[in-house]
């Protein structure tokens, strides 16, 4: 008994690495790609530059269950008006998987 205790502890504890190396993985994997991506031209995390921030993004649509296929396509076709005058043009040669992963990523901020 006191083996399979101790196995269980190694194996949780295991888990709970692999689980925090993925997500750190995921986090720079995705801040990687909003950079090819040429996102971070135009926005920041906490900042205005041509566009709003990610956090900004993350308030508007916070609690909103259409925000993400919303924000797909906003990103794909493009948009204008929406964060005023300067227009966001499409991003349609970005792939329909990335930008939902970067567009759930935003809304994390």
């Amino acid at each position: 008994m006191k083996h399979l205790t101790s196995l269980l502890a190694v194996l949780g504890l295991a888990a709970f690495v692999n689980l925090a190396v993925g997500t750190a993985a995921f986090a720079d994997n995705i801040e990687q790609l909003a950079r090819d991506s040429g996102c971070l031209s135009c926005h920041s995390a906490k900042e205005k530059i041509v566009g709003p921030s990610f956090s900004a993004v993350a308030q508007k649509y916070k609690g909103q269950s259409d925000a993400i296929p919303q924000l797909v396509q906003a990103v794909k076709n493009g948009s204008k008006g929406t964060w005023g005058r300067i227009p966001m043009p499409g991003h349609s040669s970005i792939a329909d998987e990335d930008v939902k992963r970067l567009v759930t990523w935003v809304l994390t901020h």
